[in-house]
């Protein structure tokens, strides 16, 4: 392939596709920039294969390199498993293209995504979706595209004037209301994923018009670039045997196809009707023709494709759905909250068959997800995981790590809650809901997002608001459409969509849409939406019946937390000489302790009154004290000048002998013992800090004197003179030494310790 750039207009931006000089062995590959970001895509054709399906593999690869990072840890600097930021870049760009690859072709096919360098604030999964598409596009692979995408935002001004941002840059996204990715071709939607902070269904069908515009413009672009160095298409040839298998099922086997549609209403899969019929079909073709070459894979595709039309007819031409359902009805639901007695919250929601068991773990900030990326490391404090084991199609299967497909389903509904979760500042703790999935037939995500919402009212979380989700499909042909709502497997396998919609009672939360044609009209988008906001509102008033807002406690097994905020300068105090402070209060109260460098200090623990003392002692720690205010401390240490009083946890003063009594005191002992409570007064701090407390008040106070023996020992006149200036005693020098040193290494120790 001959060397060749395209330069192409990218709301604004320049997005450089270079081809020809990179992996020329692959069968195309193109180098992509946008801004300081560049990825390599690279496409590989394998050949033919036996495989009933089309083995499409798409792989997104994050190098630490491309943002001049080495990975963190101390012994592996090679990068890992992916992340699951990485997974669904690859299923997004999966979800765009494969719709567009024709049915007959089972040709291998290879996608590998390599980022290479980015900018920050140049997004890489939107420059490889574009970039991949052109390489498709100019490869001897058939595929129906190109398509374009294009990443749009919103913003809200003042008042009622909004603006939609095309294109935006990574600081643009943190500050929009809207985060959505949309694979266009000219005139049709082929992929949507997004997020959303309860944004109106109108605002998303301007935001789906506005990309339309900017997405024909890339297509057209490729489309140019394929009349320069394009390959061309592979022919696919048309599998006779398949077409004689489907003839003849659709004319001998009608009956046991409609029996086989109405077993599947019952379950997503499963059961082993499939193989009886098939097994049924052979044995009958071999007993009327030994010669036959009919095998039991063309029987059961030939199979799926006559039930599938035979769903299609009885919805676009009979209003009849599988399980006897209105287009526009939801399948039964329940639901129940505080099912599991030990956890900090959990929920059953059941739609049908699908089954959702939603669990939450309430944790201290410390306990939040750090996510390294060429980009830097990010931190989460909410995380959604999800778990489909194979009992919940009543099969049999692998269990291990958890599949893309998981990954995905988890990362939407984190997505479709993410909106409602309260701030750390008001809710300071990790959160982790974990999905496990019971039973599918139809839209477990949805489920997932529904149980959730319940668990984490019944934990006590103050979410903003309440989130459901439901699940749109279409049935079309050439003259109508026909939008089911609450769609199961069968329907979803037969089906030409998934439109999976989550939101609150005020807007949408988050999208996700996978397509099985070329696309959907913009007429069509707006349908869906209204739909699945009827459907949502719905299922809303189900689930506020159950559990209507957030428990106001938390569940007495979750962690109490407690974040007190103090000066940077005080965090020595905290920590102390060698973190001898901060263990000090971890050992004594049972509390953990974690002081961050801008001064926030969490202090987390299951039992609430070792969290309360904790609190008390650090901001007693960093209290300031004035002059003249009065406690009740206790005595801790005894030397032969005076006593150390604790005022406030771990906060102390000396009294010196002079201020216990209004008389002589020899023997501070004679007075105060350790341990006993004793009334104190602040009488001065000095320019060191340090806290001289005196146990003298009211008039006694005013008639505070030296001590006694110095006063006896001093008299007027030359006779102190001729002696000279007066030594300290050796033990109050001693004292000041001690005093001295301690501050120094406060100073010097203390705000530089981590965090413990």
């Amino acid at each position: 392939m001959k060397k060749t750039s395209k330069e192409i207009d990218l709301a604004g931006k320049k997005l450089i596709l270079e081809i020809g000089e990179f992996a020329e062995q692959a069968t195309s590959s193109i180098l992509a920039r946008l801004g300081e970001t560049v990825v390599l895509v690279t496409v590989v054709e394998g050949g033919k294969t036996d495989l009933d399906y089309f083995p499409l593999s798409v792989d997104y690869v994050e190098r630490l390199y491309a943002g001049g990072r080495i990975k963190g840890s101390r012994w592996v600097k090679r990068e890992g498993r992916p992340s699951d930021e990485a997974i669904l870049a690859g299923r997004l760009i999966d979800r765009s293209i494969r719709p567009l690859f024709p049915k007959s072709f089972k040709n291998e096919v290879q996608i590998i995504v390599t980022v290479m360098s980015v900018d920050g604030e140049n997004e890489a999964d939107v420059l490889a979706l574009n970039a991949v598409s052109a390489a498709l596009a100019i490869s001897r692979i058939p595929w129906n595209g190109p398509i374009g995408a294009i990443r749009v935002g919103y913003i809200k001004e003042n008042g009622n004037s909004a603006e939609i941002l095309e294109n935006p840059t990574t600081s643009e996204i943190d500050l929009s209301e809207l985060d959505m990715v949309v694979s266009q071709t000219k005139d049709k939607t082929v992929m949507l994923e997004a997020g959303a902070k309860q944004v109106s269904e109108d605002v998303f069908v301007e935001a789906i018009g506005r990309a339309q515009k900017v997405n024909s413009g890339i297509v057209a672009s490729i489309e140019e670039l394929v009349k320069e160095v394009g390959t061309k298409k592979l022919e696919i040839s048309e599998d006779a045997s398949s077409h004689e298998a489907v003839a003849l099922i659709d004319k001998s086997y009608k009956e046991d196809i409609i029996a086989l549609i109405k077993s599947k209403a019952d379950k997503e899969s499963g059961g082993n009707e499939m193989g009886e019929l098939v097994d049924k079909i052979y044995d009958d073709e071999k007993m009327k023709n030994k010669d036959s070459d009919i095998d039991k894979k063309t029987i059961v595709k030939a199979i799926e494709h006559v039930m599938f039309k035979q769903i299609r007819i009885d919805v676009l031409e009979k209003n009849k759905r599988v399980d006897g359902r209105k287009m526009d009805e939801i399948r039964p639901i329940a639901a129940r909250v505080g099912i599991l007695p030990r956890t900090h919250g959990s929920a059953l929601f059941q739609r049908g068959l699908t089954q959702a068991l939603s669990v939450i773990t309430l944790g201290s900030p410390r306990m939040e997800q750090l996510i390294e990326s060429a980009e830097g490391e990010e931190s989460k404090s909410y995380i959604h995981h999800y778990s489909g084991l194979p009992y919940s199609f009543g099969q049999t299967g692998r269990v291990g790590t958890p599949s893309r497909r998981e990954i995905g389903h988890g990362a939407l509904a984190e997505r479709a809650l993410e909106a409602v979760i309260p701030k750390q500042e008001t809710f300071p703790y990790t959160i982790r809901v974990v999905s496990e999935v019971l039973s599918q037939n139809g839209s477990s995500s949805m489920a997932s997002t529904c149980g959730s919402t319940l668990a984490l009212m019944d934990a006590g979380v103050p979410i903003l608001k309440p989130v459901a989700g439901i699940s749109i499909g279409m049935m079309s042909d050439e003259k109508k459409y026909q939008l089911l709502t609450d769609i199961i497997g069968i329907e979803d396998f037969s089906g030409d969509m998934d439109f999976k919609v989550a939101g609150t009672e005020n807007g949408v939360t988050a999208i996700q849409v996978d397509v099985k044609i070329p696309g959907l009209t913009i007429e069509q988008v707006k349908d869906i939406f209204a739909a699945s906001k009827k459907a949502r509102l719905f299922i809303l008033d189900k689930m506020q019946s159950v559990i209507p807002s957030s428990r106001k406690e938390l569940s007495e097994y979750a962690p109490k937390i407690e974040v007190v905020h103090i000066p940077v300068d005080k965090i020595g105090e905290v920590i102390g000489p060698g973190g001898k402070v901060i263990k000090n209060i971890i050992a004594t109260t049972g509390a953990t302790v974690d002081v961050e460098d801008d001064g926030s200090v969490t202090i987390s623990g299951t039992n609430e009154e070792a969290v309360q003392r904790a609190t008390d002692w650090v901001k007693s720690l960093t209290r300031d004290v004035g002059v003249g205010e009065e406690f009740e401390g206790e005595v801790k240490r005894i030397l032969p000048f005076g006593a150390f009083v604790e005022i406030l946890p771990g906060k102390e003063g000396m009294v010196h002998v002079s201020k216990m009594s209004t008389e002589f005191v020899n023997n501070p002992s004679d007075v105060v013992e350790i341990g006993q409570k004793v009334k104190v007064r602040v009488a001065e701090i000095d320019e060191q800090g340090r806290i001289n407390l005196s146990m003298l008040f009211g008039a006694d106070a005013e008639k505070e004197r030296e001590p006694r023996e110095r006063q006896e020992r001093s008299f007027a006149g030359s006779a102190r003179d001729d002696r000279g200036p007066r030594r300290e005693h050796p033990l109050s020098m001693q004292f000041k030494r001690e005093r001295q040193k301690t501050w120094q290494q406060n100073k010097r120790f203390g705000p530089k310790k981590p965090r413990y």
